[in-house]
């Protein structure tokens, strides 16, 4: 299941259990998944259509008075909006903002529509949370961790469907990270969230295949970071990759970059174009094939 249909799935259980939720989409609630709430609560939808200032102003005028305000966008067209997140941040606003298709993982859709940037701008907004699911039931809980979140928060979705690897039960926190391959000999840490971290996984098989192990971390918890885990994997490995579809400049690389740990950071640095998703992400050198050569080089 996409990231991005679990965060609609999320919104209509929140939406029976919160009579004073309330959901803006600009024009893609059929993309964004925000057409469940839509049809289920019709009359605390709200369309704002291509207008993404104007959306991000109406929300934060909602919110004054009480009501717990989710927005959704394309990624790439939140961009247009920075600077109503920005002032909103000022105001102390309480936003749960919601941006899918991110990265060059939406393929065939081309790269007008790649949210690349969305990381570093969410990043940069003062006590902002920026979370990126890479299943079902992360999407979910992250989402829910975003309701109950004072303040402007961030989830990054994704357009294709990715396999489901986490447990219905499995528990998640603002500030955590899950680390899902561990040996005592592992070489390096390759630290990824959302698409990349599947292929983390798929590295990961290929790399045990040749006697290289690593440590695979989930970093869902993008801003902020877990930083104890990142620091452990970094003294216990030697090395940290951090890998992820977004550009290097404010995305996970660089985050992970602000705690010393010095990465090698593999992200989206050529022009991207339309294309199979596959394609693209190993035109990047950020699909599992890109990994296992720059675990090789690093480690020697």
């Amino acid at each position: 299941m996409a990231t991005r249909a679990a965060y609609g799935k999320a919104l209509q259980k929140l939406g029976k259990m919160d009579k004073n939720m309330v959901v803006l989409d600009g024009d893609v609630q059929n993309s964004t998944f925000t057409i469940n709430f839509f049809e289920e609560f019709p009359q605390r939808s709200l369309q704002c259509f291509i207008a993404e200032q104007n959306m991000v102003s109406i929300a934060v005028g909602l919110q004054t008075h009480g009501l717990h305000v989710f927005l959704s966008s394309f990624a790439c067209f939140l961009s247009r909006a920075y600077d109503q997140f920005r002032m909103a941040s000022y105001s102390r606003a309480n936003l749960k903002v919601t941006g899918s298709h991110a990265g060059t993982s939406i393929g065939e859709d081309g790269p007008s529509q790649m949210g690349l940037e969305d990381l570093a701008m969410f990043r940069a907004i003062i006590n902002s949370v920026v979370l990126y699911p890479c299943d079902a039931v992360s999407s979910e809980k992250l989402t829910c961790l975003m309701a109950n979140y004072r303040g402007i928060s961030y989830l990054r979705t994704t357009r294709p469907s990715t396999p489901v690897i986490y447990d219905n039960a499995e528990e998640f926190h603002i500030g955590g990270s899950k680390v899902l391959r561990q040996t005592e000999n592992d070489k390096a840490t390759i630290v990824a969230a959302g698409v990349t971290l599947h292929e983390a996984l798929k590295a990961h098989e290929i790399l045990a295949r040749d006697n290289i192990a690593v440590r695979v971390i989930d970093c869902y918890s993008v801003k902020p970071l877990d930083v104890a885990t990142l620091t452990k994997a970094a003294k216990e490995t030697g090395h940290i990759v951090t890998v992820e579809d977004h550009y290097p400049e404010g995305g996970i690389g660089e985050a992970v970059a602000t705690l010393g740990l010095r990465p090698t950071i593999l992200a989206v640095r050529k022009m991207p174009h339309s294309g199979p998703p596959e394609m693209l992400l190993a035109e990047q050198g950020i699909d599992a094939d890109g990994i296992v050569k720059t675990v090789k080089n690093i480690i020697g």
